[in-house]
């Protein structure tokens, strides 16, 4: 398998106005393709401030496209069900073009309950909904005519079709996208089962990707992302004294929504939460005791649920690519994206 390819993924959680956040975001990610970073993604929030800062993830990324050169763009995700695909298929057309061909297009069918109800959906339609509005999206994609032979996608966006990435928590979902050729998209962290709190991360994402390999056909080449969070400081204790406040906050939201921690202190909230941090020597041992990451093509790295200042983020991003990715076997000259393989 060639080196994983690099990214960055923020949230946009920063402290600050929603225009100083968005602002913050385009610096960190100008800074990750300064040091190398193959990637750059953002989340989709409806609504919910404390949860994400970005309900228009396409626009956001034109603006990024404009002060950026070569770092790739993707969503992680556009939750589609929210969206009209045709407009989706539309807007990621002409980003695609603005951009110079460095769209990657991440979609998903979650997202917090409460914001599918001011679209008229519930939570428990989205699958359904889903299915058919990626469907509709992969139509305009081929150029199919939509409802009357003189409609078609313009701009014309077919290579957009071999860009896209399905994220799921399931086998199932996993099966499909792999089915279908698309590229899968693993979580940084994702509930355990009630009965095995303590089981590792790489135990439970596995069987998805084992099941998404299995479903995808032959000549296709396997695209898997896997999320994780990862801190670099100068030090370890560093590192953990930055932690806290962030990663009590989530084991407290955890605890309100009626989930079970293995423990009350930093340490079973770092496991809980499958968080990498402190010195670059900690994170690569930590990293490196994940094995869905050896299967990975790409790795992104967040810093949500520890949410540091700007400044720290940023030394943050210059570690992971000097001191942590290059032990993943990682390098920017062996990265195919810097080399146009998905261009």
């Amino acid at each position: 398998m060639n080196p994983p390819r690099l990214g960055f993924f923020t949230r946009l959680l920063d402290k600050a106005s929603p225009q100083r956040r968005y602002q913050l975001a385009i610096e960190q990610i100008q800074q990750a393709e300064r040091v190398g970073f193959d990637t750059a993604w953002i989340a989709q929030h409806h609504f919910h401030e404390h949860e994400g800062g970005l309900p228009a993830p396409l626009l956001f990324l034109a603006s990024v496209a404009a002060q950026t050169s070569r770092i790739r763009l993707g969503t992680a995700i556009i939750t589609l069900p929210l969206e009209h695909p045709l407009r989706v298929a539309e807007d990621a057309a002409v980003l695609d073009l603005l951009a110079n061909g460095r769209l990657e297009l991440g979609l998903g069918s979650g997202g917090t309950p409460t914001s599918f109800l001011p679209f008229s959906l519930t939570s428990e339609q989205r699958g359904a909904v889903f299915t058919r509005h990626l469907e509709t999206m992969l139509s305009a994609f081929r150029g199919d005519t939509l409802a009357h032979a003189d409609n078609r996608l313009y701009p014309p966006a077919p290579q957009l079709a071999s860009r896209l990435w399905i994220a799921t928590f399931s086998a199932e979902g996993a099966a499909r996208a792999g089915a279908a050729g698309h590229g899968l998209m693993l979580s940084r962290t994702q509930p355990r089962p009630a009965s095995q709190p303590d089981l590792p991360l790489d135990a439970l994402q596995n069987p998805i990707v084992d099941a998404y390999l299995a479903a995808l056909p032959a000549g296709i080449e396997p695209r898997i992302l896997a999320s994780r969070t990862a801190f670099v400081t100068d030090s370890r204790e560093q590192a953990r004294q930055r932690a806290l406040p962030g990663l009590r906050q989530q084991a407290q939201q955890h605890q309100a929504l009626g989930h079970r921690l293995p423990g009350d202190n930093l340490d079973a909230w770092i496991a809980a939460f499958d968080v990498h941090l402190g010195a670059p020597e900690d994170v690569i041992a930590s990293l490196q005791r994940d094995s869905v990451l050896r299967r990975a093509t790409d790795i992104s790295f967040q810093v949500h649920s520890i949410d540091p200042p700007h400044a720290e983020i940023l030394h943050s991003i210059t570690r992971l690519a000097t001191d942590v990715a290059p032990a993943l076997g990682w390098s920017p000259a062996a990265s195919g994206l810097l080399t146009g393989e998905y261009a």
